[in-house]
């Protein structure tokens, strides 16, 4: 009989595979977690700064309907 031989690349697959969601898991994480510093850091005189008021529009004063009576 033949002697089964094992793949060392299909041994190896659920080591690699939780090595790469590792790295990518952690890539993510240090963004997520850099982004949250970054925003809690911030003072507000530092965002209105940034953000421009909205020039507000005027609404009309006085609206009309008509009514169509039969």
């Amino acid at each position: 009989m033949r002697a089964k031989s094992v793949n060392s690349m299909g041994a190896l697959h659920p080591i690699l595979f939780f090595a790469v969601m590792y790295v990518v898991v952690l890539f993510f994480s240090i963004f997520i977690c850099s982004s949250l510093f970054y925003s809690c850091k911030s003072n507000g005189a530092r965002l209105a700064k940034k953000s421009a008021p909205a020039k507000q529009q005027a609404a009309p004063s006085q609206v009309s309907t008509a009514v169509v009576l039969r």
